[in-house]
């Protein structure tokens, strides 16, 4: 599919933050032409999108998403961290089918790609992950996805408790069936849950088993005081030096959280590359404090930005988060200390790099994968739209996106989904979720 997206004002989030009003050419699922040189594909077969009074920007990245955890929306509220796990969360993941796995991870699709995200690391729970990878596959997103990896904890349900070498030949499986291939839209990434639900054994199977197949590693760290407390209690350590010590650190290494690292703890993250996702809803909604995202960027730490599970946040729009990431960062460290216009880094060119994708996507520039969205600015809410940065960061909604393009293939259109039936799984969901309630204990 060929397409010029026409008269737009672009938002290339490119690393010299470059706007113009012009147009852009998506062929062959890339970027292929800006401005003057993109005017030439008027003359070819290209479909045209007009974007007059719109913002062209490259398609927002989140770096940490449940999509099973999205049928759970408003099951799980009003308790800190552990205990939401142990009461709730991990009950119902341990209710899933099938059937619900397939409806949560649709719900959770069709929010994301209607609301701009075209990219996310996705960790699943421990069985039936197939269903989520196909889901991803046939939404049309860009998913880093993997299954929730669990052979211990305090809690934890017997349908959670994996045998652990039984659950790294599953996810050895998983890996090769969806391969970290650059051409691949969905790969397989490897996500042991946190060092509470995992032994020694399976933390290091999980880093040989990545590096084996250069893929992604993905953790919860540095989550909740709590937390950390019992991690200590268990292994007389923190969580960091845990993981490090088990080979979960570096550059293929991207941790969910780290609302309390220490100074110490961020300048080790630095110096190994390893990445972290700032994900403020949801450390706000379950009490564990404000991450320090000015420090780890000054830190040279690669940052991304995420909206977590549904039943923590509670819904998954990056609008809202890049709103709350520079809000939270004016009280944290000073009003000057995350600008709009670095927070929608953390959606864009930087969310990529934190995955390891930012010569992929990230930024609208010629080669880059087209994963591009239409975000209007006409609407009461953003008016007058004077200074584009902040109005994208602090007025705009997930209900201004109006086109949503991966790969050059139009996902969204006008608002609505092109390759998932909104209604239907709106209706699925509303019948699945008492049921999981109820297979839980917990209606």
């Amino acid at each position: 599919m060929s397409v010029l997206l026409r008269g737009g004002l672009v938002v290339t989030c490119d690393p010299d933050h470059r706007v113009f009003q012009g147009d852009v050419a998506l062929a062959g699922g890339r970027i292929v032409a800006l401005g003057e040189e993109a005017r030439a594909a008027l003359a070819t077969d290209y479909q045209v999108v007009h974007a007059q009074g719109k913002a062209v920007l490259p398609g927002l990245i989140q770096g940490h998403i449940h999509l099973v955890q999205t049928l759970f929306r408003g099951l799980a509220e009003d308790v800190p961290l552990l205990t939401w796990l142990r009461r709730f969360l991990w009950p119902l993941e341990a209710a899933h089918d099938e059937r619900s796995l397939r409806v949560s991870a649709e719900l959770g699709l069709a929010e994301l790609l209607r609301g701009g995200t075209t990219t996310l690391l996705d960790m699943g729970t421990v069985h039936g992950h197939d269903v989520v990878l196909d889901a991803c596959a046939r939404s049309g997103i860009r998913a880093l996805s993997g299954k929730a990896m669990m052979d211990r904890g305090e809690g934890t349900p017997p349908a959670l408790l994996e045998n652990t070498r039984a659950a790294l030949r599953e996810a050895e499986r998983l890996s090769r069936d969806w391969p970290n291939r650059p051409d691949a839209r969905v790969r397989y990434a490897f996500c042991p849950r946190f060092v509470l639900s995992c032994s020694e054994e399976m933390l290091r199977g999980c880093a040989a088993l990545a590096a084996e197949a250069g893929a992604l590693l993905h953790t919860h760290a540095a989550e909740q005081v709590e937390e950390r407390a019992a991690v200590r209690a268990l292994l007389g350590t923190d969580d960091l030096t845990a993981l490090a010590r088990c080979g979960i650190t570096g550059s293929r290494t991207v941790l969910a959280h780290g609302v309390h690292l220490d100074d110490d703890e961020i300048r080790a993250l630095a110096a190994a590359d390893t990445a972290v996702v700032h994900c403020p809803s949801s450390n706000l909604k379950l009490g564990s404090g404000i991450a320090r995202v000015a420090d780890l960027h000054r830190a040279g730490v690669r940052v991304g930005l995420g909206a977590d599970g549904a039943p923590c946040n509670n819904n998954l729009d990056a609008f809202m988060e890049l709103r709350l990431a520079a809000l939270l960062s004016k009280i944290n460290a000073g009003t000057s200390s995350l600008s709009a216009r670095e927070a929608l880094h953390l959606a864009t060119l930087g969310g990529a790099r934190a995955l390891g994708l930012g010569e992929l996507i990230g930024s609208i520039e010629v080669g880059k994968r087209a994963d591009v969205i239409v975000v209007d600015l006409q609407d009461i809410h953003t008016a007058p739209a004077l200074d584009l940065f902040s109005t994208l960061v602090y007025a705009c909604q997930s209900r201004d996106v109006r086109h949503v393009f991966v790969d050059g293939q139009q996902l969204v259109h006008d608002g609505e989904l092109l390759t998932l039936d909104a209604p239907r799984i709106a209706a699925q969901a509303r019948e699945e979720a008492p049921r999981i309630a109820r297979k839980a204990g917990l209606a």
